[in-house]
């Protein structure tokens, strides 16, 4: 273009009322006076450029003899531009992604508040969902996953019972000490176990009350001698279990690495040390402190409940949530002590002077600590009337503070529950009546797959910048 500035061009084109748009091959003549119903979008700002710098900056490229202004981008989405500048609405079809949507218009100065009413709500609302569609879809491919390498796993330790003696006959019995609910006999062994705990634990409660109490020969309190006839009973069918697991187990130097194992090892163990202490003190009258040793040991039998969780599919899935959820369980206590700091200061100097109950800040922790978990114990209450706002501002924030991080703690653990619940399953479907078959209920293209894509997730995670940009570039090609 000679002797004409492209200003001179640009109102030319102003004048005329029209420009011409090349959007990936896509050609459209716009009247000027449509696009400066909304001078903030791209073609709008494109109209008011006094410069080809200017203009190449909001365009890819300019033809000075066509006088057409040409845009690289997607033609499939601009005639839902077009449609914008014609209504002043935005309308989304079903079928379009929402993210290169979101982009595109983005890219052209159009705000996501011109979506019509007709399409906000689903066009939000398919925004939300990837992210628990993500979520849910994660989680199962996990539970799958995770529950066929513990199938595997089971598999493993099931055949090498193989060609060891009497190994049929002891896989059967490993089967029915170490998964409830395999057999008939599992079942009732299960059952008797549980009963065992129980009687365990509500004659250890009723030998606090005074009336079972018996006195010794020194006037001090003991046990009532039925209830040591439980409590030896008890101790004696603990160990018997815990010997026969042992002694059927299919690899004795991993026994112990099993965390229910431990527990049935701790369940007994306070019980032996307990008699070797009595037996020292009566033997070693000057050791008579050991005493209180052995009655620390005796409140240990009530870790005993922690026996239920082999015959709980709820316990063992809850220990397994906070395993994993660890950083939630970390970011809720960070949140709390962040909260009862700041308002146990605050409360120690509003009532320092009027509440004796809140003269000091560690005596205000205890106060915040109760008040944040919505325990409110009543000790120590606020009189003052600033005390007590500041009483329910603490309240307050601690039921949003103790809500937070349920949600995340929650899905982990319906995920683990679930994989539990298959994991059991699958195990309940075994036969080895007649030696070793096949995995049931396993489908290896299915965990082939998943592990590959797994594997593939990961390497595009690494190689993209972002989500959106991926999604566009799917949509460009």
């Amino acid at each position: 273009m000679t002797g004409q500035s492209l200003w001179d061009v640009s109102e030319a084109n102003v004048e005329d009322g029209e420009i011409r748009i090349n959007v990936g091959g896509f050609k459209r003549r716009l009247r000027s006076h449509t696009l400066l119903r909304f001078p903030e979008t791209r073609l709008g700002r494109l109209l008011l450029c006094h410069s080809r710098e200017a203009i190449l900056e909001l365009c890819d490229d300019y033809d000075d003899v066509q006088r057409e202004f040409y845009f690289d981008r997607n033609p499939e989405l601009f005639p839902y531009v077009l449609h914008f500048y014609h209504t002043g609405k935005l309308h989304v079809m079903a079928e379009l992604c929402v993210f290169s949507f979101s982009q595109e218009i983005e890219y052209w100065g159009i705000n996501e508040f011109f979506i019509d009413s007709c399409c906000s709500y689903s066009y939000h609302g398919r925004k939300v969902e990837p992210e628990q569609e993500k979520w849910d879809e994660q989680s199962d491919q996990e539970s799958t996953t995770s529950s066929f390498d513990e199938i595997l796993a089971f598999y493993n330790d099931a055949s090498k019972f193989d060609g060891q003696p009497l190994g049929n006959f002891r896989r059967q019995l490993w089967l029915a000490l170490d998964n409830p609910g395999y057999s008939v006999l599992s079942r009732v062994f299960s059952v008797l176990s549980i009963l065992v705990v129980l009687g365990s634990i509500i004659t250890m409660c009723l030998n606090s009350l005074p009336d079972f109490q018996i006195p010794d020969s020194q006037g001090n309190p003991g046990e009532d001698p039925r209830f040591e006839i439980v409590e030896h009973f008890g101790i004696a069918w603990f160990t018997f279990e815990l010997v026969a697991r042992f002694a059927v187990a299919p690899d004795f130097l991993k026994f112990f690495k099993n965390a229910l194992n431990l527990i049935d090892l701790m369940s007994i163990v306070p019980f032996y040390i307990t008699l070797v202490v009595n037996l020292v003190v009566e033997s070693t009258p000057t050791l008579a402190n050991l005493g209180r040793v052995a009655q620390v040991l005796r409140l240990m039998r009530i870790f005993r409940i922690l026996k239920l969780a082999r015959h709980s599919t709820g316990l063992r899935s809850l220990g397994a949530t906070l395993k994993y959820s660890y950083k939630e369980v970390g970011l809720l206590l960070l949140y709390l002590s962040v909260g009862i700091s700041i308002f146990s200061v605050v409360a120690y100097t509003i009532e320092k002077e009027e509440n004796e109950g809140l003269a000091t800040i560690p005596a205000c922790w205890w106060w915040a600590t109760v008040s944040m978990t919505t325990v409110g114990y009543g000790d120590v209450v606020p009189g003052t009337t600033a005390g007590k706002l500041t009483a329910s501002a603490c309240i307050l924030a601690g039921i949003l503070v103790v809500v937070l991080p349920i949600t995340l703690i929650f899905n982990k653990f319906s995920h683990f529950y679930r994989r539990q619940k298959q994991l059991e399953s699958a195990m309940r479907s075994c036969d080895f009546g007649d030696g070793m078959k096949e995995v049931p209920s396993v489908n290896l293209r299915d965990y082939y797959a998943h592990k590959v894509k797994s594997l593939m997730a990961s390497l595009t995670n690494m190689s993209r910048s972002s989500p959106s940009e991926l999604s566009l570039n799917d949509s460009l090609h």
